[in-house]
């Protein structure tokens, strides 16, 4: 790379081929949770993480899905909307927790608030997602996809 070359990402993938297997695999994990759930899990993740690319692919897959365009609209602002129903707030509560680990609330005190919303398994698969965007989230930054 020559001067005034800039960087626009790193390159990773092609060096470590086992990264994006390892989170493809991560991805499975939580194969199990509503696809919807999922997938506004994804996007707030995404969204507290900035990762545009993510942002855009999972809000995109929300809207094909039929979700309200109002709702992918306020997610950022979920605590204070009336369009989330209780499982989807705990899901989203847990979400925020695990990603923002300095955040206020424990993660593990809002864990089983969302057990006692949306029972042990898919709390678990919603921890799963969770961890498994937040990953995505930092590869994609990290490989310039924000630039897309």
């Amino acid at each position: 790379m020559g001067p005034g070359t800039a960087v626009t990402g790193l390159a990773i993938a092609p060096h470590v081929p086992e990264l994006k297997r390892g989170l493809a695999a991560l991805t499975r994990a939580g194969a199990g949770l509503d696809g919807r759930l999922s997938e506004l899990v994804k996007t707030r993740v995404s969204q507290m993480n900035g990762c545009a690319h993510c942002v855009d692919l999972h809000a995109a897959a929300l809207r094909a899905d039929g979700e309200d365009p109002r709702r992918v609209d306020v997610l950022p602002a979920w605590r204070s909307s009336r369009l989330f129903d209780p499982r989807e707030r705990a899901a989203l509560a847990l979400a925020e927790a695990l990603t923002g680990l300095a955040s206020s609330a424990p993660a593990a005190a809002v864990y089983e608030e969302a057990v006692t919303e949306l029972g042990e398994e898919a709390a678990a698969l919603v921890a799963a997602t969770t961890i498994g965007i937040n990953a995505w989230n930092r590869f994609m930054v990290a490989s310039g996809a924000q630039e897309d």
